[in-house]
């Protein structure tokens, strides 16, 4: 996805260099072409591309109607999520921009790791057209053949079964994608419909050769499975402040990506602050925001064939990470001029289904707008062969909790929100009875006793929350529910 500074720029150029094998103009003036769906499913199946919506075949602005441009981009986002029309479906970013009083919607297509089909047939790009190759068994064998060796995800491991994943860790997905949208189709699956679902479930058209993929392994994976199939994968955590020779806190992850997920985000609560920051008038955890997306880039963003070890280091005048990749960009990203491109586009669309991570290429834009308010900078992010990110701070709160200055106990107590609005958060979602561990999902939180002992039980002794089953309080049955608003307000 491209920005707004430069996206009209950018726009004139992409028309300057007419349509290609990257490159697809549609007139929708009125409405979406019908085979504009065609040309996603093809930029999928190929290298990417860029779809101009309101632009002629020779390259002239027509525009797309002012009154017509809402009603496109919901029928295409709709369409683009609609497994009838395009399986599997995808998540892809739209633009509009005005160019000489016109409008023109832009649609970033990113290659993917997976074989998409429109209505049903397989579409690829050749040159400037959408060829249909369906019934060409050779070709589509081919396609298939090359994404399996193009994404290390995709990679198939026939004697992984289903009891050497985590069932605990399905349940747990089901339940968070459902609190996020009680119509999800994950929540009358059973497992092993979610994982096929998900696309964790491969068949090489190549060679019969079908199973779970390396994607289910590092999602789901017991850890003695995750340790036989990748026996360098790893996640260092350091922490080098009062200690810069050796450290002083460090946790060396190697469990599945979403507990990794939870382990990098309790180690950045742990030693970074959360300053206070308001965003028109709402208050916002800029430590979450960012570090949400450092997280993500981490485990999404990853070439996990490669043996380089994966690091976060909080340092005292700076935050990096590192890992392996194969990279696309060689060098250093711009957000003024840049297009994602996915690494592991099947993990990084089942983060996104749970809550973990954003449409691709909002991470970059987020690092970029939050870190300056942060850190006083913006990051640095280097795709080359190890990917990089570095942020470049000097935080006193930081320094004084390495000095010992502070407690890490008050430096957690700034990870949990108290203000009011948090606590009518908790108590709207507790109208209907809920376990601790929804509360904690809904509100994003990592740290159980924490939470439980900071949060949740000083809500319960004023009376905002009540116990399900108060005689038996650690009861594994135990759930919670709102007391009366009267209650709050007299508070």
């Amino acid at each position: 996805m491209r920005y707004n500074q430069s996206m009209e720029k950018a726009i004139r150029e992409i028309i300057k260099q007419g349509e290609g094998n990257k490159v697809e103009f549609k007139e929708c003036q009125h409405s979406l072409n019908k085979d504009v769906y065609e040309s996603v499913c093809a930029f999928l199946n190929t290298n990417g591309g860029e779809i101009l919506l309101g632009v002629r075949d020779d390259g002239t602005i027509q525009g797309v109607l002012p009154d017509c441009v809402e009603q496109i981009k919901k029928d295409f986002i709709n369409n683009i999520n609609n497994s009838n029309k395009l399986n599997p479906t995808v998540y892809l970013a739209i633009e509009t921009v005005t160019i000489d009083n016109k409008t023109v919607i832009y649609v970033g297509v990113p290659e993917s790791s997976d074989v998409h089909r429109c209505n049903g047939r397989i579409f690829v790009r050749n040159n400037d057209a959408d060829q249909d190759i369906t019934d060409k068994n050779a070709l589509v064998a081919k396609l298939y053949m090359r994404k399996q060796k193009s994404f290390s995800e995709n990679e198939i491991y026939p004697f992984v079964t289903i009891g050497d994943l985590r069932s605990d860790l399905i349940t747990r997905v089901r339940k968070t994608a459902t609190l996020r949208k009680t119509d999800h189709i994950w929540a009358d699956m059973d497992d092993m419909e979610l994982l096929k679902s998900a696309k964790l479930y491969h068949k090489d058209y190549s060679t019969n050769k079908e199973g779970f993929t390396l994607a289910a392994i590092l999602l789901f994976g017991k850890d003695e499975v995750i340790a036989s199939v990748l026996p360098h994968y790893k996640t260092d955590l350091i922490v080098r402040i009062k200690n810069p020779d050796r450290y002083d806190d460090r946790d060396i992850v190697t469990t599945n990506l979403i507990e990794s997920y939870d382990r990098i985000m309790a180690f950045v609560e742990k030693h970074l602050p959360e300053p206070f920051y308001l965003e028109k008038d709402i208050r916002i955890d800029l430590r979450s925001r960012i570090f949400r997306e450092v997280a993500s880039n981490i485990l999404v963003h990853r070439e996990y064939l490669s043996p380089y070890p994966a690091k976060m280091v909080i340092e005292k005048d700076k935050i990096y990470t590192e890992n392996g990749n194969k990279p696309y960009i060689h060098g250093n990203i711009d957000p003024d001029n840049f297009r994602p491109f996915p690494k592991n586009p099947t993990i990084a669309g089942f983060f996104r289904e749970i809550g973990r991570a954003e449409e691709l290429g909002s991470g970059v834009k987020n690092l970029f707008k939050y870190c300056k308010e942060y850190a006083g900078s913006d990051p640095i992010i280097e795709d080359g062969d190890i990917f990089t990110l570095t942020i470049n701070t000097n935080i006193t709160a930081q320094d004084k909790t390495a000095q010992g200055e502070i407690s890490e106990e008050s430096a957690q107590d700034s990870a949990q929100v108290s203000a009011q609005d948090e606590i009518a958060k908790i108590i709207e979602f507790c109208k209907e009875e809920k376990s601790l561990q929804e509360i904690m999902e809904f509100l994003g939180v990592t740290h159980r006793g924490y939470f439980k002992n900071k949060t949740l039980e000083p809500l319960i002794e004023k009376g905002f929350i009540k116990l399900t089953i108060p005689d038996k309080p650690t009861s594994k049955n135990q759930k919670y529910v709102a007391g009366s608003m009267g209650e709050v307000k007299n508070d």
